[in-house]
């Protein structure tokens, strides 16, 4: 009986630790909707779809592929402005904090 509660008491421990680990399974990531976008590409290629729905597939894989667009382009301004912040000399901050004195 004592292995018994012994086992059930290490078993949760080790979950939380697996669990901040691994990614959340239900989590997209921005590659997981390019590779969306091919997905539709390609079946549409091959023929998966009817004449009919394929106003409603290109509509969806134009949202896709302009939202991926827009995600892409916002990170690479955000990756510029930090570098810009990188390479500024440290003097330029306290003369900036000395015109507002």
């Amino acid at each position: 009986m004592s292995e018994d509660k012994a086992t059930s008491t290490a078993a949760p421990a080790e979950a939380p630790a697996a669990a901040t680990q691994a990614p959340a399974p239900t989590a997209l990531s921005l590659n997981d909707l390019g590779v969306l976008a091919n997905i539709i590409d390609l079946a549409s290629s091959r023929g998966a779809f009817r004449g009919a729905e394929l106003t409603q597939v290109g509509a969806a894989y134009e949202k896709l592929t302009a939202f991926v667009r827009g995600v892409q382009e916002s990170q690479q301004a955000a990756a510029g402005e930090e570098s810009k912040a990188k390479d500024a000399p440290a003097t330029d901050a306290p003369a900036t904090d000395a015109k507002a004195s």
